[in-house]
């Protein structure tokens, strides 16, 4: 029995801890058991390809959040770069592409204004040329009929407008989820007004039908 465990081949000691290693440092990379990571060093590159496609199938993304990403799992700065160059020459990355779907969809499902938006995309680093031109497919007719929907649908029902301490204390709250979407102070409080005076007043005059 001795002689058949000698006959087994031993894993290498080195090469194990190498692959440990670089499973810690590239979790979307190759599997540390692989044939390939026991006796040789993974090619960066390839790790790289591997994780940027991997983060372009879960979403679309831009330049820049892909190298945080490839920073993040200690990727050489010029092999990402490198990378992301061959993704952008097929149009695999294109800020322009991302920056126009960001704003549909944004501006859709949550009602934000072009300041944010404008923001978001900032922060994801898309150039200002390149949010303009994408926030160019929101008019201020939209916009507005946007923060008039969330006004309405936000607007507690049976709110009696008629007292001012009720009605400044709903304008002020209505203003203030409008700012946290984005839309200047004016704006928002003009929206909420026009929207408020529109409300209808609820009819006190009507007797209450206790025993139906």
């Amino acid at each position: 029995m001795r002689g058949t465990d000698d006959a087994r081949p031993r894993r290498s000691r080195t090469g194990g801890r190498r692959a440990a290693s670089f499973a810690d440092s590239y979790p979307d990379g190759p599997e540390p058991d692989s044939p390939i990571s026991e006796d040789l060093e993974p090619d960066p590159f390839s790790v790289a390809q591997a994780i940027v496609y991997r983060q372009l199938t879960a979403s679309a993304k831009s330049r820049l959040q892909l190298a945080r990403k490839l920073s993040e799992r200690n990727i050489p700065e010029h092999v990402a770069e490198a990378v992301l160059d061959k993704f952008e020459e097929a149009r695999l990355i294109n800020d322009a592409d991302f920056a126009d779907m960001w704003v549909r969809s944004r501006s859709q499902s949550r009602k934000l204004a072009k300041g944010a938006l404008r923001r978001e995309l900032a922060e994801k680093g898309v150039d200002q040329e390149t949010a303009a031109a994408a926030l160019e497919q929101i008019s201020d007719h939209d916009e507005e009929a946007a923060a008039r929907s969330l006004v309405e649908r936000k607007l507690r029902p049976g709110a009696d407008l008629a007292d001012q301490a009720e009605r400044d204390k709903a304008t002020r709250r209505l203003a203030s989820m409008l700012a946290r979407k984005g839309y200047q102070p004016s704006q928002a409080f003009r929206i909420v007004t026009e929207v408020l005076d529109a409300y209808p007043a609820p009819d006190h005059d009507e007797p209450l039908n206790r025993y139906p």
